[in-house]
């Protein structure tokens, strides 16, 4: 039996170092895309390994035009539409759970429904409302799109949570002389550390990555965010491949360096959000 059991642990320890191996490499062919002179990313030739490495893909990214202003404009709508997106999750999420109103299923049955939209479907609808709301080409109206598409998944979750917390523990505080803002200050928000840092990854990493209405809404270039920076790395011309890679890695390192802060939180939110109906 338990050289049954070794033999078991063998073999999922080596396909789980098989599928780790598979979802790295693609992150390893960036880095080494992006150490390597551009000329030789153009070869039919390809080494695992770099022959030589370069920096002068990281210094042809970082001083392209604009760059500066594409990282402010990420950060501002990023940081921006996580914070909106998990204040608001919080004031929606509380209410569900803890209020017993007409239409209280039905409106998170909306919640779900909104969550498995498309975002191709609400392009054009979200370029009307923002072109009569007069706030094409400024930096409002991205952040609201990315609170707007982040926001059902941040309350769906967060609601998770709150059910998972006991109501008594409100009640008791409030007969110690709290007040209910108080008692949810107090009792309900310490507890929902792992669920706001589950949302606030979700949200930040969405709102990061997020391409197409960026593209669309700001035709303005002084208001466009790094995903189209991206892309600029792609012409009539050709595509720069060293740059392109060195762009992503350098648009990699804040959802990186991020994720590390709170990678504790992380794992205990996403676990107990699992379980909680």
């Amino acid at each position: 039996m338990r050289t049954k059991n070794r033999a078991q642990r063998t073999l999922l320890t080596g396909v789980a170092l098989l599928l780790a191996g598979l979802f790295f490499f693609p992150t390893y062919w960036m880095i080494n895309s992006s150490l390597r002179p551009s000329n030789a990313n153009l070869t039919t030739e390809y080494d695992l390994f770099p022959t030589s490495i370069t920096f002068d893909n990281f210094v042809t990214a970082v001083t392209r035009p604009g760059f500066t202003n594409f990282l402010t404009n990420s950060l501002i709508v990023a940081v921006g539409a996580m914070l909106c997106a998990v204040a608001a999750g919080i004031l929606a999420a509380i209410p569900l759970c803890r209020l017993r109103f007409r239409g209280r299923r039905g409106f998170v049955l909306l919640v779900l429904i909104a969550q498995l939209a498309p975002l191709e479907a609400l392009l054009i609808p979200m370029y009307l409302l923002m072109r009569d709301v007069g706030l094409l080409n400024m930096l409002p109206a991205l952040l609201l799109v990315n609170v707007a598409t982040t926001l059902p998944f941040t309350i769906w979750t967060l609601r998770g949570f709150v059910n998972g917390i006991p109501v008594d523990l409100e009640e008791a505080a409030m007969v110690d002389g709290c007040s209910r803002w108080g008692a949810f200050r107090r009792v309900t928000l310490p507890l929902l550390g792992p669920a706001l840092v589950s949302t606030s990854v979700f949200s930040f990493i969405t709102a990061w990555n997020e391409f197409l209405f960026a593209l669309v809404l700001m035709r303005d270039q002084s208001n466009q965010t790094l995903p189209v920076w991206l892309s600029t790395f792609s012409t009539v011309f050709g595509t720069d491949w060293g740059g392109t890679m060195a762009a992503s890695v350098v648009f990699a390192l804040p959802v990186l360096i991020y994720f590390l802060i709170v990678q504790r939180n992380l794992v205990a939110g996403n676990t107990a959000g699992a379980v909680k109906g």
